[in-house]
C-alpha cells in the first residue's frame, strides 16, 4: 500500500520539482551571483534602494485585503445560509467575472474610472466631478479588490456552512446581540477561512503588476512592476530583478506563517 501511495504522488514531485524547486534555485542563482557568475551580496542591497516601493506595494495589498475581507464576510455568511440549490447559484454569480479575461476586467475599469467615463458623467448630471480617478492609488485598490474578492468570498463561504446555525441561535437565546454574535461566535469560528482568503487575495496584490500599470499610471509602481522590467524592460538585469523577487518572496513567506500561527492559535482556543 505505501508502495502505490509513492507511486500516486510521483507526478506531483516531478511537476514540483520542474516547475517549483528547479525555478526557485535558479532565482536564488541569479540574485546571489553577478553577471560574470561570481558570488555577491551587491543585488541584495540594491533592493533596499526602492524600499518606498516595496512600501506602497504591501501598503496597497493590506488595504485591499481589508477590504476584501469586510466585504466578503457579510456574502459568505449569506452564501452559507441559503439553501443548497440557491448557494450553487451564488456561487455561480460570484464566480462570473472570473470568467473573463483578466486583462479585459481591469482595462474595462480604465474606461470606467476614465475622465469622460460612465461614472464621471453620471456624477455630473448631480453637479459633481470630474474626478481624476485614473491613474491614483485609489484606482489601483479599486482593481485589486474587484478581481481578487471572489478568493475571499469562497473560503469564508466554504469555512461558515459547517458553522451549524443552532450555535448562533443558542448565543442570540444567552442574551448575546448581534455585535457579540459576531465577535464572540462567528467570526472565531470562521478564523480557518479568514486566514485562507486573506493569504490569497494578499499573494497576488502585493505582487501584481498589470493592475497597477493600467489603473495606477507610472506614478504608482508597485514591486511587481519592478520585478517585470528588470526582466522584460530595457534595463534588463536578470540579477537585480532575481534579486527583488527573492525578498519579495521573502515577505510573502513571512506573512504567510503569521497567518498560519494565527489559525493555529485561535483554533486551540475554540477548541
Amino acid at each position: 500500500m505505501k508502495g502505490y501511495d509513492k507511486r500516486l504522488a510521483a507526478p506531483y514531485l516531478v511537476w514540483m520539482a520542474l516547475f517549483t524547486v528547479i525555478p526557485l534555485l535558479i532565482v536564488c542563482y541569479y540574485a546571489l551571483t553577478d553577471a560574470e557568475g561570481r558570488f555577491t551580496l551587491a543585488n541584495l542591497v540594491s533592493v533596499s534602494g526602492y524600499g518606498s516601493v516595496f512600501a506602497r506595494s504591501l501598503l496597497l495589498a493590506m488595504i485591499a485585503t481589508v477590504i476584501c475581507l469586510v466585504i466578503a464576510f457579510p456574502v459568505g455568511y449569506f452564501l452559507s445560509r441559503l439553501r443548497v440549490n440557491k448557494q450553487r447559484i451564488m456561487q455561480m454569480l460570484v464566480m462570473l467575472p472570473m470568467w473573463m479575461n483578466f486583462l479585459l476586467r481591469t482595462y474595462a475599469w480604465m474606461g470606467l474610472l476614465s475622465i469622460n467615463g460612465p461614472i464621471n458623467t453620471l456624477l455630473g448630471l448631480f453637479g459633481l466631478g470630474p474626478f481624476n480617478m485614473l491613474n491614483t492609488a485609489g484606482a489601483v485598490v479599486l482593481g485589486m479588490v474587484y478581481n481578487y474578492v471572489p478568493y475571499m468570498i469562497l473560503p469564508l463561504y466554504t469555512s461558515m456552512t459547517k458553522i451549524d446555525q443552532s450555535i448562533v441561535e443558542a448565543a442570540q437565546d444567552l442574551g448575546a446581540n448581534t455585535t457579540q454574535t459576531l465577535f464572540r461566535v462567528l467570526i472565531p469560528m470562521s478564523v480557518p477561512g479568514i486566514c485562507t482568503g486573506i493569504t490569497m487575495v494578499f499573494v497576488p496584490a502585493v505582487s501584481t503588476f498589470v493592475i497597477s500599470r493600467m489603473l495606477g499610471g507610472g506614478a504608482n509602481l508597485l514591486i511587481g512592476d519592478l520585478i517585470e522590467m528588470q526582466f522584460l524592460g530595457n534595463s534588463y538585469n536578470l540579477n537585480v530583478g532575481s534579486a527583488m523577487s527573492l525578498v519579495l518572496m521573502i515577505i510573502v513567506l513571512l506573512c504567510m506563517s503569521f497567518t498560519s500561527s494565527f489559525d493555529e492559535d485561535e483554533m486551540e482556543g475554540v477548541s
